[in-house]
């Protein structure tokens, strides 16, 4: 966008792969997107997914207006048979530390999903869950029929339907960098869903995956590594 300066997220690890982000996101053009007059065309684009993902950072980036168009699309395609999964990713530097603002839009957005994949530890902090079962009963009041609770090197609850199961994590790694190993969880799990894999299976191929993504700094893995594994 003319004009504008890209979005900037610099992280760096500590001896432990702990990550310490700095972010310039001000003036990301990304802000824009649901100000634009014809944004009301991504719903056309969009209801040809099988299923649509995005996380709290998204919604960190836009206004109340802009919010409010997303939430529209999201309501439009679902309608259509498109499911919606989203992880609320919460990172109070986003929100500006505001945080009954994210309570306000994170309700509004658990009213449109089908899957939801929280980390406990953002759970914890944003909606003081003392456990994972918590985070799945007030997660299953807004009606969200999949709910995949991560938490870390520990296992993963998994609720679907009437069925709960910790699914473990087959390795404990430690981290060379942690960036990214809960997208990466994310991505393996819906793609398996997406196969049609059972939801204790689509979390064991996360478990997979994000132990092979902390074994490498970055966000991505070579791709000599990834297509070894």
């Amino acid at each position: 966008m003319r004009g504008r300066l890209p979005a900037l997220s610099v992280v760096d690890l500590d001896a432990a792969g702990a990550r310490h982000r700095h972010e310039w996101r001000g003036e990301g053009p990304a802000r824009e997107l649901f100000e634009l007059p014809d944004w009301g065309r991504l719903a056309a684009g969009l209801s040809k997914a099988k299923l649509v993902y995005f996380s709290g950072i998204t919604l960190s980036l836009y206004s109340n207006t802009g919010i409010g168009r997303l939430l529209a699309v999201i309501e439009a395609i679902r309608a259509q048979g498109v499911k919606i999964a989203f992880d609320e990713n919460f990172h109070p530097h986003g929100w500006r530390g505001d945080l009954p603002r994210a309570r306000t839009v994170f309700m509004e957005t658990l009213k449109r999903i089908d899957i939801a994949l929280p980390a406990y530890d953002d759970e914890a902090v944003l909606w003081g869950d003392p456990s994972p079962q918590a985070t799945v009963e007030r997660l299953q009041a807004f009606g969200i029929g999949e709910i995949v609770v991560k938490n870390g090197p520990n296992s993963a609850l998994v609720v679907a339907g009437n069925a709960s199961e910790f699914v473990p994590v087959p390795e404990v790694v430690v981290p060379i960098d942690s960036t990214a190993a809960g997208d990466s969880f994310n991505a393996a799990y819906l793609a398996a869903r997406v196969l049609d894999r059972r939801p204790s299976e689509a979390a064991a191929a996360a478990h997979r995956l994000a132990a092979q993504v902390i074994r490498h700094r970055g966000a991505l893995m070579p791709r000599a590594a990834a297509a070894v594994h």
